[in-house]
């Protein structure tokens, strides 16, 4: 109900009541989330950020789906960006719990801060210096080190027994404007996965390949997962030009995406022309399709134009 005493102002009208829910086919079932059970470590149902540097602009949201806001469980995904600003990149990292490990929502924040340090730091002696096979070793290190301390152990526990607490996908790297547009670096462990957006035919191309399976394992003979590393780091280097759109996310977000010519592709089409709002990034993020209820993370990342305009 509106107050009386304010009427509501039409742009809200235009978005619906309160940002109601976008639907794509059939809905989810509606209900109101629950906490998660657990208050030792907050972390919020849903997160956005947003900001530009120079040429390069960046969106990113991550939301807690609705298998998990049903069942009391805190978000597994995380996301995090950042400027470095000697070396003039834009850094980012994105990982995905796996839902099979105790704390995966500690791993996947762990994952994305302690990659990007590490880029931070090879990033000190310029582009060039990205070595992500040393990142993934880091990361690993970092999540075998929180495993130590949670398990009280005496010694440091290897990847598989670390991963049974932490495990977690990771997708980071770094961008940093080039003449024709946004040079890339970027790597993976896991199923997490990037895309470019042709944002004027609402085309989209994967950067890596579609997994053989929707299943997550912990361990086996190919690492799925860190803080195991795999012996060969699957790797790619682009340039984002004007009229593309670098996307990195979870699986959450590339298993309703498919190929990207279906109502999700459209929709992330339509609104990602250019880097609009954080918060309506995470709205759009969290539409509701029936049996889509994972948690959902996206990171965009736009070339600008040499004076940095076009924003929103």
């Amino acid at each position: 109900m509106p107050h009386p005493a304010f009427p509501p102002d039409p742009a809200d009208l235009d978005r619906g009541p309160r940002w109601r829910r976008k639907v794509i086919d059939v809905p989810g079932i509606e209900f109101e989330p629950r906490p998660p059970l657990s208050a030792e470590d907050f972390r919020p149902d849903s997160e956005c950020d947003g900001w530009s540097a120079g040429r390069v602009a960046v969106r990113s949201a991550s939301v807690r789906g609705d298998r998990h806001r049903y069942y009391k469980q805190p978000r597994q995904d995380s996301v995090c960006s950042a400027f470095h600003d000697s070396a003039g990149a834009v850094i980012f990292a994105v990982a995905d719990g796996v839902s099979n490990a105790e704390a995966s929502e500690i791993g996947s924040t762990d994952a994305c801060r302690a990659a990007a340090g590490a880029l931070a730091n090879q990033l000190e002696s310029g582009p060039g210096a990205l070595d992500f096979v040393q990142v993934a070793r880091y990361v690993s290190g970092t999540l075998r080190r929180r495993a130590q301390t949670m398990l009280n152990a005496g010694s440091l526990p290897g990847p598989a027994d670390a991963g049974k607490l932490l495990a977690t996908t990771l997708v980071a790297g770094a961008a940093w404007p080039d003449r024709d547009g946004v040079s890339v670096r970027l790597f993976r462990v896991g199923d997490s996965s990037a895309w470019v957006l042709n944002t004027e035919q609402g085309q989209y191309r994967h950067l890596f390949p579609s997994p053989a399976g929707d299943e997550e394992v912990l361990v086996s003979n190919e690492v799925t997962a860190l803080p195991g590393v795999p012996e060969t780091l699957e790797q790619q280097s682009l340039l984002v030009v004007p009229g593309q759109v670098l996307l990195v996310g979870t699986d959450g977000f590339g298993l309703p995406l498919g190929d990207g010519d279906g109502a999700v592709g459209a929709l992330f089409a339509r609104h990602l022309v250019s880097p609009g709002s954080p918060l309506w990034l995470g709205h759009v993020l969290d539409f509701s399709r029936e049996t889509f209820d994972d948690d959902r993370t996206l990171l965009a990342l736009w070339p600008l134009p040499p004076d940095g305009t076009g924003t929103v």
